[in-house]
């Protein structure tokens, strides 16, 4: 996947249903761009949604670029997660981003549990040992100034055979400087989230009910000033993917709310 060159995917959300066809179309519509492949998320916010494994499998096959599937210690057992792991492989799935995965919401848990028949570290350990290219996830826990204690938990990750990592979004170049230096020298690929935004109502969730991101206030007023907040916050995600281009092995960018037509005007 990292052969020296400057990688960008796109995370891909699968539909809360059976009919992938509208994700693809959008997909194969940008499959064009200076994009490695596609990082599909699975189940995101403890949500169901299509199998992340068949839509990376329909992804490779419709654009024929790389799918990275997303796989989760929260919704399998020991047993399935080698089932999975297995199953990719035999797909023609290369690369597993593993993580712990969002927790279920309070309201949901009478009827939906958790698993975690092993911790990430564990998966890590497991996706390597079945040959696959592992990556993980880094959340800084900029709400809780939680750095110190989240280059630990990722340092243990890199120990337990992690090979790359995406963090969670970045916003300016403060914010990617702090993250170059706390995790650029644990010895594999950075590649800094981008996440575009789209409204000002959209910046300020982010930045009040998402944790581990973090939209700083001046980039706030931005969205509240411009004229055409969509131009602005892809204008944004451009400023941040020459950022991460000068300190950064890639960069994911996350496009909201399925609008995969925003990446013309950033990539």
């Amino acid at each position: 996947m990292f052969d020296d060159r400057f990688v960008v995917t796109i995370e891909v959300v699968p539909p809360n249903g059976s009919d992938p066809s509208t994700i693809l179309d959008a997909l194969a519509s940008v499959a064009n761009l200076s994009v490695y492949g596609f990082s599909v998320a699975t189940n995101p916010v403890a949500k169901p949604r299509m199998s992340a494994m068949a839509m990376c499998a329909m992804i490779q096959q419709r654009t024929q670029k790389p799918a990275i599937c997303h796989l989760t210690t929260r919704d399998h057992n020991r047993l399935s997660l080698q089932a999975e792991l297995w199953g990719a492989q035999a797909l023609g799935i290369k690369t597993v981003m593993v993580a712990t995965g969002d927790f279920v919401a309070l309201k949901d848990r009478g009827q939906t549990t958790t698993v975690r028949d092993l911790d990430v570290y564990g998966l890590v350990q497991l996706a390597r040992e079945t040959g696959l290219h592992t990556g993980v996830v880094f959340d800084a826990h900029p709400e809780t100034n939680g750095l110190a204690q989240a280059v630990a938990h990722l340092k243990r990750k890199v120990d337990a055979g992690a090979q790359f990592v995406v963090t969670q979004p970045v916003y300016d170049r403060a914010g990617a400087d702090q993250l170059a230096g706390a995790i650029g020298g644990l010895g594999i690929p950075v590649i800094m989230g981008i996440l575009p935004l789209r409204t000002p109502r959209h910046a300020d969730f982010l930045h009040t009910k998402v944790a581990g991101i973090a939209v700083p206030e001046a980039l706030r007023q931005r969205m509240h000033a411009a004229t055409d907040p969509v131009a602005e916050g892809a204008a944004n995600a451009r400023e941040m993917l020459a950022i991460a281009r000068q300190g950064f092995a890639g960069a994911c960018v996350m496009p909201p709310f399925d609008h995969y037509e925003v990446l013309h005007s950033i990539l």
